[in-house]
């Protein structure tokens, strides 16, 4: 017996948006107008490349981007959640679709010392330049017109549920935790037997929400969170 366990990372694993906690590194600690309103729906990693290099002409190192990144804090409950995982690995596979980037939650991860509680994370690949400027990549191409153009969650779970079959690796259950617009195509790829965990309050769970409403609700079962303490209990029902 084995579950999959799928997280979000932003408004989910912490308790923010990465990509917005950053600008506190910027002069003033916020963005100029125009860059302000330069991002275009769908394009947030162009976005924020423009940011990035902002904030390297504005002369913001490294380390202090590690610095901050690393204050950002963890949705309530979700310290002790990550360390009940931790204990029980031979039960939970846990892994990481995010649209957020590799430096970032590699930073935050590390810093709290929960890294090796995950099996896997796919998220934007970040690096910084030869001249000490972040840059980052698009995670892959994909032809959903449901998704932003550079993050299809549905197509990285099924890629990875594929990968692991091919291993002789199955799941029991998928639980897929998130908070987000973007995690309700992979919600919609779940299974009858699985469980989807939208945060009360946001995107993810209004919009299962409406679905139910128009009468084509999701497959699976669907359980709401407000802190990591009521996910942590589902784990431990499922553990028994």
């Amino acid at each position: 017996m084995k579950f999959l366990l799928v997280f979000d990372f932003d408004h989910t694993i912490v308790d923010e948006n990465s990509d917005t906690w950053i600008v506190r590194c910027a002069p003033g600690k916020r963005l100029p107008h125009g860059l302000r309103n330069s991002y275009q729906p769908g394009h947030w990693t162009e976005y924020m490349g423009r940011v990035f290099v902002y904030l390297g002409d504005s002369g913001v190192k490294e380390e202090e981007m590690r610095r901050t990144m690393t204050t950002i804090p963890f949705t309530a409950g979700m310290g002790d959640l990550l360390r009940f995982i931790g204990e029980n690995k031979e039960l939970f596979d846990c892994i990481i679709v995010s649209d957020s980037n590799t430096v970032f939650i590699d930073w935050i991860l590390k810093a709290a010392d929960f890294h090796k509680v995950f099996d896997e994370v796919f998220t934007n690949p970040a690096a910084f330049s030869s001249t000490g400027y972040l840059t980052v990549q698009n995670f892959h191409a994909h032809h959903c017109p449901k998704c932003p153009k550079n993050l299809c969650k549905r197509k990285v779970l099924k890629e990875f549920l594929d990968k692991q079959l091919e291993r002789g690796v199955s799941y029991t259950q998928v639980v897929y935790i998130g908070d987000g617009g973007n995690d309700l195509c992979p919600v919609m790829s779940l299974k009858k037997n699985d469980i989807a965990m939208p945060r009360r309050g946001y995107t993810l769970e209004k919009r299962i929400s409406q679905l139910s409403q128009d009468r084509s609700p999701v497959e699976c079962s669907v359980l709401v969170w407000s802190t990591a303490v009521e996910i942590a209990f589902l784990l431990k029902v499922l553990r028994r």
